[in-house]
């Protein structure tokens, strides 16, 4: 009954952290006047323009996205630079406390990435309802390039979620062993992600690699644990 639930969970998780974000419907903007509106269309002279007028830059939409969010989701990157120019806040949280440079990470959109870090977005934020971070995010899904980018940033290797995993194991428990994943696996472990934390059953990553039957994934961290003793 235990593992029917666990694998459950799984299954449960792993659909919704794919569908978790929510961009503005088409709805959404069509309704965006204002600094909204100048955001999704990318026009960042119009932000400032606004701005200097009296808008407030972190007013919020229906799903408490600021204008900045907006700006993430449509990649404008000249509109992303312009909304902190004006003072918005670039590690804001929106409904489902993702942030900019979550919002990237899972759409695994590098160059928004870079933007989001390079205008003060912290690769340390806690985000989303699992208590994780854009790093965990990146690993679940596979996103290599986001992943290596954000080690650089100085993500936390070995945040534990509020499932009780890291971004280590979250790409092995919800990744499919293929090489988009053990890409991402070999990524963490060269950056110093532990190998030797375990999840809430107190498996540890071999031991889930090896249920789970992802051969390249086993010798990558047999290796490492050969290597440290």
């Amino acid at each position: 009954m235990i593992t029917r639930f666990f694998g459950f969970l799984l299954l449960v998780v792993s659909i919704s952290a794919a569908h978790a974000q929510t961009p503005p419907s088409q709805t959404e903007r069509a309704r965006y006047t204002g600094l909204f509106l100048a955001a999704a269309r990318g026009d960042a002279a119009l932000i400032k323009a606004l701005v200097a007028k009296g808008a407030r830059p972190d007013l919020r939409d229906g799903y408490e996205r600021t204008p900045l969010h907006v700006a993430t989701y449509a990649k404008q990157h000249d509109a992303m630079r312009a909304m902190v120019a004006a003072g918005a806040d670039p590690n804001a949280l929106e409904k489902d406390r993702y942030d900019i440079i979550t919002i990237a990470a899972v759409a695994n959109d590098v160059p928004t990435l870079k933007v989001a870090l390079e205008i003060g977005c912290s690769a340390k934020n806690v985000t989303s309802r699992y208590d994780g971070t854009a790093l965990i995010a990146a690993a679940h899904l596979g996103h290599a390039e986001i992943v290596r980018t954000l080690i650089q940033a100085k993500a936390p290797l070995d945040h534990v979620n509020n499932l009780g995993w890291t971004a280590l194991i979250e790409s092995i428990v919800l990744g499919d062993g293929g090489p988009r994943h053990v890409e991402t696996l070999n990524a963490l472990i060269e950056a110093g992600a532990s190998v030797t934390v375990t999840d809430r059953n107190g498996q540890t990553p071999l031991a889930l690699a090896r249920a789970r039957r992802y051969g390249d994934m086993v010798k990558l961290l047999e290796k490492k644990i050969t290597a440290r003793n």
